[in-house]
Order: structure tokens, then C-alpha cells, then sequence
């Protein structure tokens, strides 16, 4: 570790194999807290590049649960968080709504950090229990199309570092982890990135990876596609700025995207999404997010009009909820 901090003072680059080494020996106590404190201090004033945000992705799969899934192709949709925005669950609404489309979904998530809300927070708030048995989760993804990995039961290095995280008045490169260590490794991703340099570090790490993946962020700082103003989606296929007027829909208001006060409050946008009884923008985002979720699965063959008209009746349907419902009764 001394060797590692003395090349991060210098102002050296980490091989993939170094991070994947010290992420290793940090979940077997090689090091004592202040050495890791320095290392993840030094690497966020510094800055990390896409071979250590990479090696410290292989330590954690490597040292975490696996989940091998049997489905050929599916899909997470996930954000960054961090964007201080306090949105609804969109993400976690648009992986049911895809679901419910006939595609298949493994959604990971965890509790909230920043917001009101977080995935595991509004999943567990109906009644869901997590596991990580895996005759479980495949059944659910048989059964209903859908199966939500909660972070906590399989990164078992993140356990390691947890106090110093929170022990630092500043985010760390461990939050740009979380999108990409789902322990079933899924062959497509639709990432929300706060900002435009995130969307940069993601595309090069997805391309590495070898995944097919959109990356989407909202110029106005939205870790996902707000409607509130313009927005740029990156992918395998394709760069291009959209503004919601391109997409058919009219621009959100930034007080339409709050999850409200509470726990509670998340939970009651969330089931007014799937029940179609929401507020027009909340339904809109939410079609907006699944539909470019949709095209990547697709591998981009379908234009973003078919994919939202795929997404609008998974909800108009009762698709959505009725995948939901199916979700909630699997897992309770």
C-alpha cells in the first residue's frame, strides 16, 4: 500500500490489476484505516481514471455474491445519485415498466444517500423481503420478468469501507462503483450521470466492458432524463442532445420530479406511476427513461418513438402494475 500512495503522489496512474489488488486486500484488513483514508483522499483530488474505477469494479465482483441469471439479455436502469435533486423513484419505476413490456430486468439498487427515497427504500415499503437465493431471484425473473438485487447482500467489500465513507465530508469514486458491480452482470445498462464529465468516465468503462449501454444525462444537472430542459444520450450506436419537445413531450417543471417529504410520499408517486393516475409529467419521465432503456435492449433497432409507444402501453395496459403486483407477491 505504501508503493500505491507513493505513486498517487506522484501523480501516477494505477493498473487495473493494482486497484483490483488493493480492493482484495482491503476486504482481507491488509491495511490499516488511515492508509485506505489516504488512498481514496488522494485518487478524489487526483482523479480516477477508467483502468482503477475498472480494477476496483473486478475486486468487488470478485469478492462478492455472484448471480448468474437464466436469461440471455436483460437490462438495469440505474443513476449516479448524488445530483442533490431529490427526484421520485424514476429509475425503479421505468425497470417495471420495461418489464412489463415483455423485456427482461435485473434492477440493483440500495437505500437512499441523498434522497427522500431510495430503490430498496421503496421496494421494501411494500412489503418486500430481499434475498440473495438464487432459485428465488430466478424464479421471480421467470415468473414476472423482473428481479431487484439489493446492493447490501452481495458487494461484501463495500462493508469494509463504509465508516470511512462516512466519515468523509466529500463523495468518493466508491459512489461511481455502485452502477457498475450488479452482481448479475448485465448485458445492458441505462445509466443517469450527473454531469457531462461522468458521461465521458461511463462511456469509456462501458466500451472496456463490452456491454451495450445508453448514458443519459440532463444539461440542467438531473442524474436522468428530468424533462425539464434539454438532455444528451450517449450509446453504443449514437450521441445526440434531445429536447423533450423531440420526444413528443412537453417540458416538466423541476417541483412535478419531487419525491416529496417522506418515505411515504415516494411510495405514493411510485404506485400513481404504475396505477396511471399520476401527474402527466410524472408519467412522461418516467416513459421517457424506460423508453431509452427499451432502445438499448433493442440494440438501438427501434426508434425512440416506437420504444415510447412500447413503454406508454406497458402502463396504459395495466402491464406495469400487473408485473409490479406479480413482483410484490413473489417477494413478500
Amino acid at each position: 500500500m505504501k508503493e500505491i500512495l507513493a505513486k498517487i503522489l506522484n501523480h501516477e496512474e494505477l493498473t487495473r490489476e493494482e486497484t483490483k489488488g488493493v480492493l482484495i486486500g482491503i476486504t482481507r484488513n491488509e491495511y490499516p484505516t488511515e492508509q485506505i483514508t489516504a488512498l481514496i483522499t488522494g485518487l478524489q483530488m487526483r482523479g480516477i481514471t477508467v483502468d482503477e474505477l475498472l480494477g476496483f469494479r473486478d475486486g468487488i465482483l470478485e469478492t462478492g455474491v455472484p448471480v448468474p441469471l437464466h436469461a440471455d439479455r436483460y437490462i438495469d436502469v440505474v443513476g449516479t445519485g448524488g445530483d442533490r435533486k431529490n427526484t421520485f423513484n424514476i429509475s425503479t419505476t421505468s425497470c417495471f415498466v420495461i418489464a412489463g413490456a415483455g423485456y427482461k430486468v435485473a434492477k440493483h439498487g440500495n437505500y437512499a444517500a441523498t434522497s427522500t427515497s431510495g430503490a430498496s427504500n421503496v421496494i421494501a415499503n411494500h412489503g418486500v423481503k430481499f434475498t440473495d437465493d438464487l432459485d428465488r431471484l430466478n424464479r421471480c425473473l421467470d415468473e414476472c420478468g423482473i428481479v431487484y438485487l439489493h446492493a447490501q447482500l452481495f458487494a461484501r467489500a463495500m462493508k469494509f469501507v463504509g465508516p470511512i465513507r462516512k466519515a468523509l465530508p466529500f463523495p468518493t469514486f466508491f459512489n461511481l462503483l455502485g452502477p457498475i458491480v450488479n452482481p448479475s452482470q448485465p448485458q445492458c445498462q441505462l445509466l443517469g450521470v450527473a454531469n457531462l464529465d461522468q458521461m465521458r468516465l461511463y462511456n469509456n468503462v462501458y466500451q472496456k466492458i463490452g456491454i451495450d449501454y445508453g448514458i443519459v444525462n440532463t444539461i440542467d444537472g438531473y442524474d436522468e432524463i428530468s424533462l425539464t430542459g434539454d438532455f444528451k444520450v450517449t450509446t453504443n450506436h449514437y450521441e445526440r442532445i434531445f429536447t423533450p419537445n423531440d420526444l413528443g413531450f412537453a417540458n416538466a417543471l423541476p417541483e412535478e420530479l419531487v419525491a416529496g417529504a417522506n418515505e411515504q410520499e415516494a411510495k405514493e408517486i411510485f404506485d400513481a406511476v404504475l396505477e396511471n393516475r399520476c401527474l402527466p409529467a410524472q408519467k412522461n419521465i418516467v416513459l421517457a427513461n424506460a423508453a431509452f432503456g427499451i432502445q438499448v435492449l433493442e440494440r438501438g433497432q427501434k426508434s425512440i418513438e416506437e420504444c415510447i409507444e412500447i413503454a406508454r402501453e406497458s402502463i396504459d395496459s395495466g402491464a406495469a402494475l400487473k408485473t409490479f403486483t406479480k413482483f410484490v407477491q413473489l417477494n413478500s
